[in-house]
């Protein structure tokens, strides 16, 4: 992934005095130069096809990766639960504590919402694959920054080349910004349909926030029917979000 260019200082050499015959010396004026940061190398991976291998270099290449200040406060890199071969990827904003200490997605009590909501759905925890637009806990929880969820970018960005679903959920308002899912006035975003490299992606709330706000956990059923219609299933009478 390319970086933006970084502007270095720029010296200037001086011209030296003349010296006695048979002429002047001079010292050449040096040109100011310009130097490129090299992009992130891309993450190595095995031939398509073993797309279990894949997964697991990229989880490595995320456990030792050090691009970000995320790194530093780390107990262990967050990358991934579910199928590779799932039609469904959730993608959430970041690990807690609660994934911090067990290197697994969605296991405090936003994500046992998060697993009601998927039985709801009549699919198993294990039929999907849920992962977050970052790998390593932010301090207190804060939301990613813009710079560190670019850091993590070639690893979201592998993972749904490789496992290829049908349908992405963005939840929350981060992972639905960060897969390109919100207009310029940034509103009336969730449950309104956009795409990430050709993948439909349908932008619904937190499982976090609805622990905050219950109330919305209509809206957020109502836009996984939609997911379900999608991919021409039909959803479940009285299927509920927890």
């Amino acid at each position: 992934m390319a970086r933006e260019l970084i502007e270095w200082d720029q010296g200037l050499g001086g011209r030296g005095l003349p010296e006695p015959p048979p002429e002047p010396k001079r010292v050449a004026q040096e040109r100011p130069q310009e130097r490129r940061q090299e992009p992130h190398a891309p993450v190595a991976a095995p031939p398509k096809g073993d797309e279990t291998a894949r997964l697991t270099v990229l989880a490595e290449s995320a456990a030792s990766c050090t691009e970000c200040g995320l790194h530093t406060g780390r107990n262990r890199s967050v990358f991934a639960r579910g199928s590779h071969t799932a039609d469904i990827v959730f993608v959430g904003e970041g690990p807690g504590y609660h994934e911090d200490q067990e290197g697994s997605p969605f296991v405090g009590k936003a994500g046992q919402l998060l697993d009601k909501m998927i039985a709801a759905m009549g699919e198993g925890a294990g039929e999907v694959y849920i992962c977050n637009v970052v790998k390593c806990r932010p301090p207190d929880n804060r939301t990613p920054t813009a710079d560190e969820a670019g850091a993590c970018k070639p690893f979201l960005a592998g993972q749904l080349e490789i496992v290829a679903p049908r349908v992405i959920v963005a939840l929350g308002r981060c992972a639905a910004e960060h897969l390109g899912c919100l207009d310029e006035d940034a509103r009336g975003w969730r449950g309104r349909w956009s795409t990430y490299e050709g993948i439909p992606v349908m932008p619904t709330y937190h499982p976090a926030f609805l622990l905050r706000s219950p109330n919305m956990k209509r809206p957020v059923w109502e836009d996984l029917q939609e997911v379900l219609r999608r991919l021409g299933k039909e959803p479940p009478r009285r299927g509920r979000s927890g």
